[in-house]
């Protein structure tokens, strides 16, 4: 509280209005407006006004003032600073004036509190007793039941401080004197009810409970000021919480002020450039804008794509003659489809009818199958109801055995047979599937090709497709369709050629479009050499433009300094003629002479200076405009070629 840089949020209510500070301002801070100057929450504060130092150097003391809307809030903390738009100071929710400023009413304002009531109080000892100790203040519930004067005003000033740590209480003067300037200048609305005798005896019956409903307001006004600042609110204006991107007209003034206040501090130390604090502004609006001028970029390159492809479309022809070319494919793909459908149909049909033949000679195979095993056992039970001697039974057995060996024989050979004739039906099956998958393949690559019916002239009466029916029984009408040897080879032939002679063509007409783009780049590349030739001109006059500027620089700075000493060689002559009389007037003039050829030299170089600057920045202009004009001519070149 006895640091001096240091000061109060609440204004001095003995200090007037209108005095002002005697600290100089910057000539770019525009004055302060009655009544606008930012002020703390905790309302104007009690202190004698600080005397302004003689005006005796152009930059004054550091001194703080009540008044100068610049130096109000430079040593407190980052947050809480809310510079106003036009650099003025936003007003405070607290007036600024003496004590007596407070709006006057025909009426008090009656307290709407029950201080009376037991509870009310007890509840209020509570809320003070738990902040307290929250806030470091070493109290029990004991001694604030039973207060005295001197833990009393302890415990206000704890509480003033909390919401004001510069406010200047003087530790000599009584309480009583202190204490109603304090709640007026706090704003305490019912401080026409408080006695300062009370302070004598802060727990007496009838003192207590306005006393305790003071600490109390004090107690839920620390509560509400750190929990505005703990909000994050962009009005308490602290730099370090702005985020990247903002548009809240908080943030630029928070960093507004920080501007303001760093260079304040900056020209008190007799800088006038604020290079660095420039810098650091232009950076973090830079930063604000980054993703703005990224998203602007976007949108421009879309912008240049859709102007693109409106140019392609509106070039190109209409949709709708795309949509019936389309359609008239679609239209010819779905007859070609319609007519392989009904192919695999019929292929399905034969197939089934094949089945169905099959089925019928294996049940007619099984049948006979029955009936040779029925005749075997007619005959089994004949030979054993015959009455035979043994002669013609070793005849029957020997004929019996001859014949089981034939009959293996046979069944032998037959068994042969059939594993040929299974295995001729497999190698059949498969040659025939694979022939269908050549007719199938054939097909399909006809299909690929758009060559089913009809095909483009002059082959619009051939039919080039194939098909393959693997249950005929004669050989001639497995395969169906146009001869290949006199009919589809030779049209395939022909189509083949015909499509070489396009490729080729097509070719021809890509080795051209090749050989114009080398051209093209050949002289892109021409140009861009042009382009840097005409770049290292354009340095070389900014050096020579840099180079004259220094040399005026320094002349100018040489003709300064000879004027300058002229001038101390002017004052010197002319004290020596007061002193001598009128014998140096010869001298004096030549002085003056010389000094007036100085200036016209100094008038004269500016001007050299000037012309030079403006003949350069002329060239450059033009120079860009060349520039624009091959580069423009270059870009609509491509576009005009068909």
């Amino acid at each position: 509280m006895t640091d001096s840089r240091r000061r109060s949020t609440m204004q001095p209510p003995s200090q007037p209005d209108g005095i002002r500070s005697g600290i100089p301002q910057p000539s770019t801070v525009k004055k302060q407006v009655p009544n606008t100057m930012r002020m703390s929450l905790a309302g104007p504060a009690l202190r004698a006004p600080y005397l302004a130092p003689p005006p005796t150097n152009p930059r004054q003391s550091m001194m703080r003032s009540q008044d100068n809307p610049l130096l109000q809030s430079t040593s407190k903390q980052n947050y809480g600073r809310t510079p106003m738009k036009n650099n003025a100071r936003r007003g405070s929710m607290w007036t600024g004036g003496a004590i007596g400023s407070q709006p006057s009413s025909s009426q008090p304002i009656k307290d709407p509190r029950p201080l009376r009531e037991k509870p009310y109080q007890a509840r209020m000892r509570q809320d003070i007793l738990a902040y307290l100790q929250a806030t470091e203040f070493e109290i029990t519930m004991q001694t604030l039941a039973n207060i005295h004067g001197k833990g009393y005003r302890a415990i206000f000033e704890h509480l003033v401080l909390l919401l004001d740590p510069s406010y200047p209480f003087n530790e000599h003067a009584r309480l009583e004197d202190q204490f109603i300037p304090t709640l007026k200048a706090l704003r305490y609305p019912f401080v026409h009810v408080i006695d300062n005798k009370w302070l004598a005896a802060p727990a007496s019956m009838h003192s207590w409970p306005s006393l305790l409903g003071v600490l109390h307001w004090l107690v839920e006004l620390c509560k509400m000021r750190e929990e505005y600042l703990c909000s994050g609110h962009p009005t308490i204006q602290n730099p370090e919480t702005i985020p990247e991107e903002f548009d809240n007209p908080f943030d630029h003034q928070a960093l507004a002020f920080q501007y303001y206040d760093e260079t304040y501090t900056v020209w008190l130390n007799h800088v006038d450039d604020f290079v660095e604090q420039n810098q650091i502004l232009e950076d973090r609006y830079a930063k604000k804008n980054e993703r703005v001028q990224a998203d602007l970029e976007n949108v421009s390159t879309q912008l240049k794509d859709a102007q693109k492809e409106c140019t392609r479309l509106e070039s190109s022809a209409a949709p709708i003659v795309e949509s019936r070319e389309e359609n008239q494919l679609l239209i010819v793909d779905s007859k070609k489809m319609q007519s392989i459908l009904e192919k695999w149909e019929v292929r399905t049909k034969k197939l089934a009818d094949t089945i169905v033949l099959e089925k019928a000679d294996l049940e007619a195979r099984a049948a006979d199958l029955e009936a040779l095993q029925r005749d075997q056992a007619r005959l089994s039970d004949i030979v054993k109801t015959q009455n035979l001697s043994p002669e013609e039974v070793i005849q029957m057995n020997t004929d019996h055995e001859k014949l089981s060996r034939s009959l293996e024989d046979l069944k032998q050979k037959i068994a042969e047979a059939h594993k040929a004739v299974m295995a001729a039906e497999v190698s059949v099956t498969k040659r025939a599937a694979a022939a269908e998958e050549t007719v199938d393949a054939y097909n399909n690559l006809l299909s690929s090709l758009e060559l089913f019916p009809p095909l483009p002239p002059p082959w619009e009466d051939v039919d080039l497709t194939l098909e393959l029916n693997t249950a005929a029984s004669n050989p001639q009408l497995l395969l169906s369709g146009s001869d290949i040897r006199r009919v589809i080879r030779p049209t395939l032939f022909s189509v083949a050629e015909a499509k070489r002679s396009e490729r080729a063509t097509l070719e021809s007409e890509r080795i051209k479009v090749d050989n114009e783009l080398d051209q093209l780049s050949l002289e892109c590349e021409n140009v861009d050499e042009e382009i840097g030739e005409v770049e290292k001109k354009v340095v070389g006059l900014n050096d020579q433009a840099d180079d004259l500027r220094d040399a005026a620089q320094q002349e100018a700075l040489v003709a300064n300094g000879e004027a300058q000493r002229l001038e101390r060689d002017l004052a010197q002559a002319r004290t020596a003629a007061l002193a001598n009389g009128m014998g140096v007037k010869s001298r004096l003039q030549a002085i003056q002479f010389d000094y007036r050829e100085q200036i016209e030299k100094v008038s004269r170089l500016k001007e050299e200076t000037v012309r030079a600057i403006i003949k350069n920045s002329h060239d450059i202009a033009m120079f860009k405009e060349e520039v624009s004009r091959h580069l423009r001519e270059l870009r609509e070149f491509p576009e005009s070629e068909p």
